[in-house]
């Protein structure tokens, strides 16, 4: 990862340009810093930098350093580590065919969606039937009392209710994938991922990454390109004052409840499949271990504070992050 030792203006406008895909349309184009009320490198937010769309993070690494590393969205060549091919693929496309509200709009028509009954071509039972665990993955893209319709059903009542939508939410995890794509492409492929950096700064907010790779990948459940070979956990401790909120709305859970509803808050556990899922489907996964919970995503990244989220979900923040969307439940 290259590094910005200084923090004036001129030095990063030079400095970021590397940086940029060669194969971007994007290239050429001229970077214009919009700098922070100090004007310092370590605050920056996620995109410190915005001209025609080209979109940045700051990045600190363990040695105290720091740099900053462009990751617009964009169509591109496909991502297949087997092949050695680390392109992003198709990162601005939505399924405008089996969900044009969502293409429109950012958000499903809860009454299109129930009478959905192809995905890609592919039969809704069938992938209820090979998303659950021990089907398609060991996990389950799904949990066992859930089905495909169900899920997309109830995440879209989630990001509805925080007055967000789904390329909202696909926008950090896409930030995040295009930072270990650009190290892919300078190292290739690595067993511990970005295992240099300290800390991602995003919306002023501190996020921490941890990424393993694997041997293997895995395959999609819908008919499309969408491959995953690595595991990413992506965290925001809570500050001193959000937890005190949190401790003070929810006195009625007991510790091992509250600790729970934390953990789902601030840990995203998640791979390379998930933004493309959320912006294509409106799709995080069922309530099994690959889970990337549009809730967390909101407040890991600082799309919303914690008085929004609660404000979205009052005094029911725990059960929106718990409970399963099962056909019943979501009726």
């Amino acid at each position: 990862m290259r590094i910005l030792t200084s923090s004036l203006l001129g030095i990063l406008i030079a400095a970021v340009s590397p940086f940029l895909n060669a194969n971007s349309a994007r290239a050429e184009e001229q970077i214009v810093l919009n700098p922070s009320p100090q004007d310092t490198l370590p605050i920056l937010g996620s995109t410190g930098m915005i001209e025609k769309g080209v979109e940045t993070l700051t990045v600190r690494l363990k040695n105290g350093e720091t740099t900053i590393v462009p990751v617009p969205l964009e169509n591109d060549v496909p991502l297949d580590i087997s092949k050695r091919q680390y392109g992003k693929g198709k990162q601005l496309e939505k399924d405008a065919k089996d969900f044009p509200e969502l293409a429109k709009t950012g958000l499903h028509n809860e009454d299109q969606l129930r009478k959905t009954k192809t995905i890609t071509g592919k039969p809704v039972d069938e992938i209820t039937k090979i998303g659950r665990p021990n089907q398609a993955s060991s996990a389950g893209f799904i949990d066992e009392d859930e089905d495909i319709l169900s899920v997309l059903i109830g995440d879209n009542r989630l990001v509805r209710s925080m007055g967000l939508t789904h390329p909202e939410l696909a926008k950090p995890l896409f930030h995040i994938l295009n930072l270990v794509l650009d190290e892919y492409q300078r190292k290739g492929p690595q067993r511990f991922i970005l295992s240099d950096v300290e800390a991602i700064l995003y919306n002023y907010e501190e996020i921490h990454f941890k990424g393993e790779g694997s041997k293997g990948s895995q395959e999609s459940i819908f008919n499309d390109e969408i491959r995953g070979n690595a595991q990413f956990n992506i965290t925001r401790d809570l500050k001193e004052e959000e937890q005190a909120f949190l401790k003070k709305k929810y006195a009625r859970l007991n510790t091992l409840e509250f600790d729970k509803m934390v953990k789902k808050l601030t840990l995203i556990h998640t791979g390379e499949m998930e933004p493309y899922y959320i912006m294509r489907y409106g799709f995080y996964e069922g309530h099994t271990y690959f889970r990337a919970d549009p809730i967390a995503i909101a407040f890991v990244f600082g799309l919303l504070s914690i008085e929004e989220i609660e404000n979205a979900f009052p005094g029911c923040l725990y059960e929106a992050l718990t409970e399963h969307f099962t056909p019943k439940t979501v009726q």
